[in-house]
């Protein structure tokens, strides 16, 4: 079963409700209608709902048994714009300011959906770009407890299972820490080896390369030096997680390469979860990866975030937008697990 099937069928296990506020393009409505049919989530759109009901029947695409949403009409309105100036009060931010944005900014509205509790998660990017999507969800949701470094990910998917986990990857971060540091590329490490066991296999071993244009000295300068301080670090964090670095790609997948460049190293060749050193590369590894090895991929998907949103490519298609939601769908039901958790060891 690929990978995309085994998380539709998972969030069918626990249906959640996920928001798609860019309603004004017909992807996300095709996206939601195949949500629909699936059976994977409950749908929320925003926006108004004749405009959205008459561009669906001019494309021919049934939406029915979504909820429409206008911010316009909505009875919470003034209770997420007050809540929103408590929030950002602190940074300028009046009652005015806070209800124009929620008017006219349908990712805003979204977000203090999914603050206050009356949806699990969004979905959002189709058509604008990703500092949209994560600027209210960095500013209003933020990181869960424990979590100092939110950071985004992959998932790639490859047409044959030679690599990663049967030809499945997490590739972080690559979407949005442009230059991470020693310590947050640790943290981006490890919350990936988290993503990794809710997403692709449960019942697998992450195996992290923290990748590099060198392999174990082979070359020394500044940006090698960080990469060995985030494995030392991520070692400290997490001594029990199957870790590895620096690595250069081919060492990192490689097995026969890795007992030349890297003899001893515990993941063999064998990475499941790539660790870029930086935005560039991350972003540049992953299109390389999408377009020459007609891989699926999906993201650029949020981990660390206290609520989970994700991202869309704007390149994206709605059977993109379905899966990316049924991944929500997915993160929603462990974030409510690891709260449940959270709550038992407190009360030790």
């Amino acid at each position: 079963m690929k990978f995309i099937d085994k998380i539709k069928e998972q969030a069918k296990k626990d249906i959640k409700t996920i928001i798609l506020p860019e309603t004004e393009d017909i992807r996300v409505l095709k996206g939601a209608e195949i949500v629909l049919k699936e059976k994977t989530a409950n749908i929320i759109l925003i926006g108004n709902e004749n405009e959205i009901n008459k561009l669906s029947k001019e494309n021919n695409i049934n939406i029915e048994g979504a909820k429409i949403v206008n911010p316009e009409s909505c009875d919470k309105f003034e209770e997420y714009a007050n809540y929103l100036y408590e929030l950002r009060k602190a940074k300028g931010m009046t009652i005015e300011n806070a209800r124009e944005l929620l008017k006219e900014n349908s990712r805003y509205f979204a977000t203090m959906m999914v603050k206050m509790g009356d949806a699990d998660g969004f979905v959002s990017g189709a058509s604008h770009p990703t500092s949209d999507t994560l600027r209210p969800v960095l500013q209003i949701i933020k990181g869960r407890e424990g979590v100092k470094t939110v950071s985004a990910f992959f998932i790639m998917c490859l047409p044959t299972n030679e690599f990663g986990e049967d030809g499945v990857f997490i590739y972080a971060d690559s979407g949005m820490n442009e230059n991470p540091t020693a310590d947050e590329l640790s943290d981006i490490a490890i919350t990936s080896s988290e993503s990794f066991i809710e997403l692709v296999n449960p019942e697998g071993t992450p195996k992290v390369a923290m990748l590099s244009y060198s392999t174990k000295g082979s070359a020394h300068s500044e940006l090698t030096e960080k990469v060995i301080e985030a494995t030392k670090l991520a070692h400290e964090k997490a001594p029990d997680l199957l870790l590895d670095g620096e690595l250069q790609l081919d060492a990192a997948i490689i097995p026969e390469v890795a007992e030349r460049k890297a003899p001893g190293s515990p993941i063999k060749g064998n990475a499941n979860i790539l660790v870029f050193p930086d935005l560039n590369a991350g972003n540049i590894g992953y299109k390389l990866t999408q377009r020459l090895a007609h891989a699926e991929a999906y993201g650029p998907l949020c981990q660390g975030l206290d609520k989970p949103v994700n991202d869309l490519s704007r390149g994206c298609t709605a059977e993109d937008i379905a899966g990316v939601v049924a991944i929500t769908v997915v993160q929603a039901q462990h974030n409510e697990d690891k709260k449940v958790h959270r709550q038992s060891q407190k009360s030790k």
